[in-house]
């Protein structure tokens, strides 16, 4: 017989009972502190949850990267000079604070981000913990070398860090993405500076609050505010010796760009998506490689669609066309079932989708409504 489990409920951040403390307000993280922005401008952050506001973030300038830029410079001899044993340790320490905080944060990412639960839980704070872990265990096994030019004549080859790195953020998976950059970075021995994305400025900020005594003042500085300014500033700035970038194509290009000018190394990994095919022979068995094809497809949602790996579009012989959608739509509908948010005001909230995508969705059904006939 068939069971289902029915949904978990949480309780949604900054109310009562909940796991999630939220201020009113909140600052930059910047030398170990918590910093208001040089110009006292800050920003509404909504959730997409509930599509209304929740607390405030700074609206930060090109002198606030100044700032996390002279912090950063600060700490980098400091901690480029610490051990790698040492490094690894404290690295390893910010993986055990971040399992230690699992929900809290898995719960802050799903209210920021509009994600799942389930996903943030099950998939990216575990991702997180694990990639800390993984460089802490990396930066204890990298060797220099040395090499025989000939007899008299020896070459020696040491890594070093680049000393301080800038990092922008997708809004897509904020703290996996967060801790892609910065667990490499900082075992390294490299200061970094963090632009989160606009959408999502928030749970990386509960992050700070969990982490940020555990590393040297100076080591890890994360500024929000608009991409255009502050992003722009950080990726064009000559204090910075690489630059890397998770985002669309268009400002990968600009990041690119800007890193040539300053001739400083760059990182990008760019979106793009790609449809999946299906052919007739794929139904010739109702076997596992048909359920495989099915929740390929059916992995347009996951994340909200907003994953590379996710299909764009399906294109599916038309003998199977009727048979395999209807499996695919039973798919969609098991895959809907979720963990829920709470509140002692209002019925239970569903995730949906960021406000950024909302305009862009509403924009393509205007679009698809003008061409119907």
């Amino acid at each position: 017989m068939t069971t289902v489990t029915p949904p978990q409920t949480y309780v949604a951040p900054g109310q009562a009972k909940s796991v999630v403390p939220v201020k009113p307000r909140y600052e930059n993280f910047i030398g170990g502190d918590w910093v208001a922005p040089v110009d006292g401008q800050y920003t509404s952050n909504l959730s997409p949850t509930t599509g209304k506001t929740f607390t405030q973030i700074p609206r930060s300038t090109a002198e606030d990267i100044e700032r996390a830029l002279d912090a950063a410079h600060t700490a980098k001899d400091a901690w480029g000079e610490t051990p790698p044993a040492e490094r690894a340790r404290l690295l390893n320490k910010v993986a055990d604070a971040i399992e230690a905080h699992l929900e809290m944060l898995a719960i802050a990412e799903s209210w920021d981000n509009g994600k799942p639960i389930r996903e943030t839980l099950n998939a990216d704070l575990p991702l997180a913990i694990d990639h800390f872990r993984y460089f802490a265990s990396v930066i204890r096994a990298e060797e220099g070398r040395i090499s025989e030019l000939d007899k008299n004549t020896v070459a020696y080859h040491f890594q070093e860090p680049l000393g301080v790195v800038g990092q922008i953020i997708p809004f897509n998976f904020p703290l996996l993405m967060a801790a892609w950059k910065i667990a490499p970075a900082l075992a390294a021995g490299n200061c970094a500076v963090i632009k989160p994305a606009s959408p999502t400025p928030w749970s990386i900020l509960k992050l700070a609050e969990v982490i940020g005594d555990i590393l040297p003042p100076g080591v890890l500085n994360i500024v929000n505010g608009p991409g255009a300014e502050i992003g722009k500033a950080l990726a064009t700035n000559k204090r910075i010796s690489k630059i890397a970038f998770t985002g669309e194509t268009t400002t990968g290009r600009l990041i690119m760009q800007y890193a040539a000018q300053n001739i400083i190394p760059s990182s990008t990994e760019l979106g793009g998506k790609s449809p999946n095919i299906f052919f007739a022979d794929i139904m010739n068995a109702d076997d596992d490689f048909l359920d495989k094809a099915i929740e390929g497809l059916v992995l347009y949602a996951f994340n909200k669609g907003e994953v590379c790996t996710c299909p764009s579009r399906a294109l599916i012989e038309e003998s199977i066309y009727d048979a395999f959608m209807e499996r695919v739509c039973h798919g969609s509908r098991q895959s809907g079932r979720g963990i829920r948010f709470v509140s002692t005001r209002r019925s239970a909230h569903r995730y949906r989708a960021p406000r950024s995508r909302r305009s862009r969705a509403m924009s393509i059904s205007a679009s698809m409504k003008a061409l119907s006939f």
